[in-house]
Order: structure tokens, then sequence, then C-alpha cells
């Protein structure tokens, strides 16, 4: 482990698509639901099966605009025509109530959080292998090959930024990583 870091702070969740992030924050979320989770806002139009406030904050884009030229997101991000951000006032007064929170983003969300909030934890959840990250990927069948190649290139861009972080977990396995990721959280003693 990197550091001394203090508890009660931020800590970022990022990694390739396929490495299993929304699994292992699943998990997390089920061992200590009291940790804060941020709902991230979206101009995208809700799934079947999302709701409002809970999956995301659906929102249209002028509401988005209007939160991005006020400062109010941590991070934000344009990916396939639909903007995605995370609000800064919710996240802040968690931390404010000492509670631990975690984001689960992308990339380039991480990098802004880092800018804006340097004192937070960014973590790469990494694949066992490049090998399995394929597999996972390919295995899926609901994406056409195009898509699976651009989401191959842009998890090899992705692992490269991995020294930018400063904490690596491997999710050969989501219990096991989930339990490292809160150890990484809230330590041993909690």
């Amino acid at each position: 482990m990197t550091g001394d870091f203090p508890r009660h702070r931020l800590t970022v969740v990022s990694g390739p698509s396929g490495v299993g992030k929304s699994s292992v924050v699943g998990e997390l979320r089920r061992l200590r639901p009291d940790i804060f989770y941020s709902v991230s806002v979206t101009t995208r139009k809700p799934r079947p099966g999302e709701v409002d406030g809970v999956h995301y904050h659906f929102i249209d884009r002028a509401a988005f605009d209007a939160m991005v030229a006020k400062g109010e997101l941590l991070e934000h991000a344009e990916f396939t025509g639909n903007c995605y951000g995370t609000p800064r006032a919710a996240v802040e007064r968690a931390l404010a109530e000492g509670r631990p929170a975690v984001l689960e983003i992308e990339l380039q969300g991480a990098r802004q959080v880092r800018a804006a909030m340097p004192q937070a934890r960014l973590v790469m959840l990494m694949p066992p292998s490049w090998e399995e990250l394929v597999g996972r990927l390919t295995g899926r069948g609901t994406e056409a090959e195009a898509a699976v190649q651009a989401r191959l290139a842009e998890a090899e861009r992705e692992l490269a930024a991995a020294g930018e972080f400063d904490e690596r977990l491997v999710n050969a396995e989501v219990r096991t990583a989930a339990e490292q990721l809160l150890d990484l959280i809230v330590g041993k003693d909690s």
C-alpha cells in the first residue's frame, strides 16, 4: 500500500470496461451499506428497470450544462452523445459528516477528481490478465466485433494509465476484490 491516507475520504474506483467495477462496488455496498455511494447525473434516458435517484439522476441537457457552468460537478464527460457527471455537493456533504465516499467512474473522470480533490485515493481495478479481460468482453456476446475491438483498444489505453493511481487491485474474484477495497477505504480495524 502506498502512504498513509486519512480515513473518511473519497475513494475513486476506475478500470477498463469488463474488469468488474460494478460487480465489485456492488459487493462493497452489500458489505458496508453505510459508505456513501455517489449517484451520477446523466442526460440519457432511463433504461428499463432504472429508477431516478437510485441508478442515476436523469436530467436534460440544459440542466446538465447549468450544473457544469456553476461548478456543481466534481467530474463530467460526454459519451456517445450523453453526458454523465458526479454532483459535488452530495460527496462533500458525506465527507463533512465523516463518512467515506466511493465513486465508480471512468479514467477521464478519475483524472478530473484528482485535480479537484488531490487528497482523493484513486484505485485502478485490474483484470487478472489481458487474456481474461478479452474473454470477459468477447464472452458477453452483446456487441458487434467492431464495438468489442473499440472497447479493447480503450482498455489498453486505460490500463496504461495504472501508474497514475494510488492503488491497483486485481479482480480475480469479486468478493475478494471488494474486501480488499473495503480494507483500503476503512482499514482492517473497522
